[in-house]
């Protein structure tokens, strides 16, 4: 079997990290609203940091799945955005040391990659990694943004509330990750945030600042959220506006909130994950509908470009 250490490339020069926490937080799998890149282009252009590990992208990419892209001006190619996949150290609004995995999510050697992960976790002391997802819902934007936590201990979401038993879903590299570290006794845990249906194809910055403020509460962590909180008004009230245009859609807001709040109360109102049919439509209709009419607005005139 081939060494998992041959994936990667760790600098010479590491400063003294103690018991970093590891952010894993990576492109290609579910991510409404951008929440996810949001959240890691947050930390990288604000925080102060390096990377210190490279992997060997050339092993785990499909270049034919997910081409690179290239800027050809008049009679040469200009440049060609090179796909890395790296482990950053960063500081946060402390000094205090964290890293962050960024990069394509590998689409072969899974198995691998993991080991090589759990292998760098082990050699720079990690105490705790931390996985970020985004998931589309049937939720409306005027309600407060929830968050579904898992992790390899319980006690390490301890006041997290649970938003479903037992579902089957696609698998994703940062998962299996989670799930090999709780299988060898390694703290981990996740966070999914849950993005309004219609507005999962454009960028919901509250996601991606209640996600640093998630991390944030179960690892100690002084992330910075503020640039998120100011887009996140901004959006809120072009969504508002756009909302508010016709009764149609208010309406379609109204019944989500409806439904969110029967949840929320737990009065035996439909599961917002599945669906299921009640006296109001059911989220798949609700979510189709307002996201269609959202669609139909962007690109006009005077529309905020992410709404």
């Amino acid at each position: 079997m081939l060494d998992p250490h041959e994936l990667y490339q760790l600098t010479d020069d590491l400063p003294e990290l103690g018991q970093p926490v590891l952010i894993q937080a990576l492109t290609g799998f579910v991510d409404a609203g951008n929440a996810t890149r949001l959240a890691r282009e947050q930390l990288l252009s604000t925080l102060e940091g390096r990377p210190i590990a490279t992997f060997d992208i050339d092993q785990m990419l499909d270049y034919r799945s997910r081409r690179p892209t290239m800027i050809f001006v008049e009679d040469h190619w200009e440049s060609y955005e090179e796909p890395k996949l790296e482990l950053h150290l960063l500081h946060d609004d402390a000094e205090t040391p964290f890293l962050l995995l960024t990069g394509p999510e590998p689409d072969l050697q899974w198995e691998r990659f993991t080991s090589a992960v759990i292998a760098l976790a082990t050699r720079l002391g990690v105490r705790l990694t931390v996985g970020l997802n985004s998931i589309p819902m049937a939720v409306p934007h005027t309600r407060p943004t929830g968050v579904t936590a898992h992790a390899t201990r319980p006690e390490l979401i301890t006041g997290h509330e649970p938003w479903l038993q037992r579902v089957q879903v696609p698998a994703g590299v940062g998962h299996l990750l989670e799930y090999r570290l709780g299988q060898i006794g390694r703290d981990a845990v996740g966070f999914a945030v849950h993005v309004p249906h219609y507005v999962s194809q454009s960028e919901y910055p509250a996601a991606a600042e209640l996600l640093l403020s998630s991390i944030s509460r179960s690892t100690g962590l002084l992330l910075p959220t503020e640039g998120l909180r100011n887009a996140a008004e901004l959006v809120r009230t072009d969504i508002d506006r756009q909302v508010a245009q016709t009764d149609e859609a208010g309406a379609l807001v109204h019944a989500l909130e409806e439904q969110y709040d029967a949840f929320t109360r737990g009065r035996g109102g439909p599961n917002l994950l599945t669906g299921q049919p009640g006296s109001l439509p059911t989220a798949d209709e609700l979510g189709a509908e307002l996201e269609r009419f959202l669609a139909e607005q962007q690109g006009r005139p005077g529309d905020t470009p992410g709404a």
